[in-house]
């Protein structure tokens, strides 16, 4: 499912339109993007959590040349599933 078809779904099964329906998921996508890059999580009950980890600066190579570099320390967003999900998909 692409965000397209989210919208769709949104309108058709909360009966608004699909403006409406837009909105309303960039709203939340936007919630979920400023907690997270404030450092919070975004727990959703039945569906997951939304929190920030970190990666560890780290070396590797360039698969191009062999040449060792510096990979920088990362902030990466996670996502924890909640048991009523997990349940949902066994």
């Amino acid at each position: 499912m692409n965000k397209t078809e989210m919208i769709d779904h949104i309108a058709k099964h909360a009966d608004i339109s699909k403006a409406a329906a837009t909105r309303a998921l960039e709203s939340m996508i936007g919630a979920v993007k400023t907690t997270l890059r404030k450092g919070g999580s975004v727990s959703l009950v039945g569906f997951g959590t939304f929190a920030v980890g970190k990666r560890a600066a780290r070396s590797g190579r360039n698969p191009r040349t062999g040449d060792e570099i510096k990979i920088k320390a990362a902030k990466v967003p996670k996502f924890r599933p909640g048991k009523a999900l997990k349940d949902a998909l066994n």
